[in-house]
């Protein structure tokens, strides 16, 4: 898998995958003892965004752009362990950024 998305399809499946991992692991952590000292509520920030740029591929009105993803603020403060998936994002930001590898 390269740093970009390849196509429109690809790329809305990137965005697809991180929030189903995203629901996967909010669901796994509450349940998890270990977790209920970290406060978690930064997952659903995330998966809300998530959800609104899929809205907005969706609905035609997505745009690429130069700047970040407004979730990127969020990513940029936690590590792989505590967002597996962070290099999913770091991907799905890159395309936003730098456009589809075409």
């Amino acid at each position: 898998m390269g740093d970009r998305a390849r196509s429109a399809e690809e790329y809305a499946g990137l965005v697809d995958q991180a929030i189903f991992d995203l629901k996967e692991l909010r669901a796994s952590t509450d349940y998890d003892i270990e977790a209920i000292d970290t406060n978690t509520a930064y997952l659903g920030v995330l998966q809300e965004e998530l959800r609104e740029l899929r809205a907005s591929m969706a609905d035609g009105s997505y745009l690429f752009g130069r700047n970040d993803l407004p979730f990127m603020r969020i990513v940029k403060q936690h590590s792989e362990r505590e967002l597996p998936f962070i290099k999913l994002l770091y991907q799905i930001n890159a395309t936003h950024r730098q456009g589809l590898d075409v």
